[in-house]
């Protein structure tokens, strides 16, 4: 069991953050899980192609280890929205002894894959070619399904702020996960081989929702950011509504972009989002939002700098009416 000891300087310390770094690492272990493979085929289906054609020597090898991930290639998210730009920079500048330390936890009492041994002799020029490889597989990989992780995570992080305004810290973090307990100031991890016993003196916690992390918990004890990466509620709806239809059943009655908007506001996205993500201007997706949320389709709330719109159940059910009705 690890255990971390708040105090209540901690308590005002949790935080929560997206990981676009997270998301990416955690996506390229899919293939070594049946279970998450199932749970995200139509992602795996998707990208399969675009994957096999990447050249990618560094980072499947620091990944082999199914117990350990270099703390360098996850750097701590700085803010809530962090960009996987920032990510990227942060480990392509990582200090040369702590790739050395890292790489050497990686090894054990083994020797690192051959791919690794450049990385550890000058990581200086090889965590450039590290970053060209991450780059490469966000393009591929990540880049086209963001808005979709994005919203999710949104979304959870909105669940969890609802929860700490209804019942404070005790329910935020009773529930996160199921190997999770909090009590007397006390939050366990419930993993029976580990024991461990951590004071936070005031660094708190950051709390990382990772859709790709199903269903496991990650742990990271530094004691200058200790964080937990944990699945967010509706990893199994994920994809549900990425299909693109370009004239669902409403289209007659909405409109074809009006009905397209509000298949895709399923989960929280924002307007820049919507835009990217269905080819239309930012201009025509705002117009439109407008008139879908004076009709009470669609709400909206602020998330930080952003404006986040989302399908209200009036949207939902009418959806469902017109798809039973074309059914018949």
């Amino acid at each position: 069991m690890i255990e971390l000891l708040f105090e209540p300087g901690d308590l005002a310390r949790i935080r929560f953050a997206r990981s676009p770094m997270h998301e990416l690492v955690s996506s390229v272990r899919i293939g070594d899980h049946a279970d998450r493979a199932r749970m995200h085929r139509p992602w795996v289906q998707s990208v399969r192609g675009g994957v096999a054609g990447l050249r990618l020597e560094l980072l499947p090898a620091l990944l082999a280890d199914p117990r350990y991930v270099p703390d360098f290639l996850t750097p701590s998210p700085e803010r809530m929205d962090t960009r996987f730009g920032d990510e990227l920079a942060r480990v392509r500048s990582a200090p040369e002894a702590v790739v050395r330390a890292q790489l050497d936890l990686l090894r054990g009492s083994g020797s690192l894959p051959a791919a690794l041994l450049a990385l550890y002799e000058d990581p200086e020029r090889e965590l450039g070619r590290l970053a060209a490889e991450l780059q490469a597989y966000w393009r591929v990989a990540i880049d086209p399904v963001w808005s979709r992780l994005a919203g999710l995570l949104d979304a959870e992080i909105g669940h969890r702020a609802d929860q700490l305004t209804s019942g404070g810290i005790v329910r935020l973090l009773g529930n996160l996960h199921p190997e999770l307990e909090y009590a007397e100031d006390t939050l366990r991890i419930l993993w029976p081989t580990w024991q461990s016993r951590n004071r936070l003196e005031g660094a708190g916690v950051l709390l990382v929702p990772c859709v790709f992390a199903w269903p496991s918990l990650l742990v990271d004890t530094d004691p200058h950011c200790p964080a937990l990466v944990y699945s967010p509620r509706g990893v199994g709806q994920v994809w549900d509504g990425s299909a693109r239809s370009s004239s669902p059943p409403v289209a007659d009655l909405l409109g074809r972009s009006r009905a397209a908007l509000l298949v895709r506001l399923d989960l929280p996205l924002s307007t820049t989002q919507v835009a990217r993500d269905l080819g239309l201007s930012a201009a025509s997706v705002s117009e439109h939002l407008s008139v879908l949320r004076r009709s009470g389709l669609v709400a909206s709330r602020r998330s930080g700098r952003q404006v986040l719109y989302q399908r209200t159940a009036l949207g939902t059910d009418l959806l469902g009416a017109a798809s039973r009705t074309t059914i018949r």
